[in-house]
């Protein structure tokens, strides 16, 4: 009985030392994700602003075999990437990042100011628009 109980002890605290943190987060993944999310959503949003759709999709390619080189299944990626509630996530994050920055995310012209203020600073998002 005891042998047994010591046997359970260890065979959770193995699987408990091996669980992967979340997706959401690991900043390596989540922080490039989210600049992703920006610039699908600024695009979607602004008639005079474009996607990088091959370099977004280069990206995000490169973004998952990065999370694959640190032990994540594409079983985990592609719950991650497809999950509504991180989407919703996404968006409130991304709402969020707008209203830091003195913009609406109700109003579609400022998804233009912010598009146009992130290209000019070269920043991770503006690198996926034109």
């Amino acid at each position: 009985m005891r042998l047994t109980l010591t046997a359970l002890i260890l065979t959770l605290g193995t699987t408990a030392a091996t669980a992967k943190t979340p997706l959401r987060e690991v900043p390596e993944i989540d922080n490039p994700m989210f600049s992703v999310a920006m610039a699908v959503e600024i695009s979607d949003k602004c008639a005079t602003i474009k996607p990088r759709m091959l370099k977004g999709l280069g990206f995000l390619k490169g973004l998952a075999d990065k999370a694959q080189d640190m032990g994540y299944t594409k079983a985990e990626i592609d719950a991650y990437r497809k999950s509504d509630a991180e989407k919703a996530r996404m968006r409130a994050r991304g709402e969020a990042y707008l209203r830091d920055r003195g913009l609406d995310p109700q109003n579609p012209d400022h998804f233009c100011k912010l598009g146009q203020m992130e290209m000019a600073q070269g920043s991770q998002i503006g690198s996926f628009l034109r």
